[in-house]
């Protein structure tokens, strides 16, 4: 038997098709193959982020399609569902406790809770293990054996989706400052945020933790005046910044910005008023 597995997003790994490919690991699996989906008994279509979505109409009535980009409603059979691929990533909680407008995770996940931890994820050989987590701080327990485990195992965790600042406490970052993080990601969302991203960057610096790197979202509910005033605000004090354009924004006034704090050296080098008064950006950025 043949089955093919679609990823229609390509540059970002696809946890569902992974626990496809593992139900099929007997069968012959083709990975984004699409010439060959006429002599596949199976296809299977999945689409992460919804401006993808267009992506999905030459499926339709052809594949099973699935991803909260097409339909956040959709849910892999149980017996996948519960399938744990060991590929160095993937999630040992599902949900969050937050209501943030710009997140689908509640309305697709529900509440938080465990669904598994290091050893399900891990191969046994690699180093660094990717972490999808959306809100495992709010398990600290959980948390806490999460980190004991990659210490136990000499392991890197990559809290990709990064951690919530306000559920900080001193055992927390005793437990991030004891394991081996490649960054510290937090999220800086809306300007109200700006005195207690303040106190979380003091009590992260009280226990040795000096820089993080801070998502902060622009282009939803803040001006860009706003948006400036929150990656200087993280600048002065040191932090690494990530400038996240919700839905891909194309206003273009964001391009310079986003480009401007996502490359550290520029970020830390110089501020953003000499950065667009370089010979370079005012060339380059003209028009916006």
């Amino acid at each position: 038997m043949k089955v093919l597995l679609i990823n229609i997003d390509q540059k970002f790994p696809n946890l569902a098709l992974e626990k496809i490919a593992l139900c099929y690991k007997r069968d012959e699996v083709l990975w984004d193959l699409p010439m060959y989906a006429s002599q596949c008994e199976e296809t299977y279509v999945s689409c992460i982020f919804s401006w993808n979505k267009y992506l999905c109409k030459e499926w339709e009535g052809k594949a099973h399609i699935g991803g909260s980009g097409y339909d956040i409603t959709k849910k892999l059979p149980q017996n996948i569902e519960e399938l744990k691929p060991h590929i160095n990533w993937g999630f040992t909680t599902r949900g969050c406790i937050r209501k943030c407008g710009f997140c689908i995770v509640p309305k697709k996940e529900g509440n938080i809770r465990a669904v598994g931890d290091l050893y399900d994820l891990w191969d046994g050989k690699g180093k660094d293990v990717v972490l999808l987590d959306n809100n495992i701080l709010c398990l600290p327990d959980h948390f806490k054996m999460i980190c004991e485990q990659a210490r136990g195992k000499k392991l890197r965790l990559d809290f990709n989706q990064g951690l919530d600042y306000r559920l900080l406490t001193d055992d927390i970052c005793k437990e991030l400052k004891a394991t081996s993080v490649k960054d510290y990601r937090f999220a800086f969302d809306h300007p109200s945020m700006a005195d207690d991203v303040g106190r979380a960057i003091e009590m992260l610096q009280r226990h040795g933790i000096n820089r993080g790197s801070w998502y902060v979202l622009v282009g939803f509910n803040s001006t860009f005046d706003q948006d400036i005033q929150r990656l200087n605000y993280l600048r002065d004090r040191n932090q690494n910044a990530y400038v996240q354009r919700y839905n891909k924004t194309k206003d273009p006034k964001y391009i310079p910005l986003a480009e401007w704090g996502n490359q550290r050296h520029i970020f830390h080098g110089m501020t953003w008023e000499q950065f667009m008064e370089h010979p370079r950006s005012k060339k380059k950025y003209a028009n916006a």
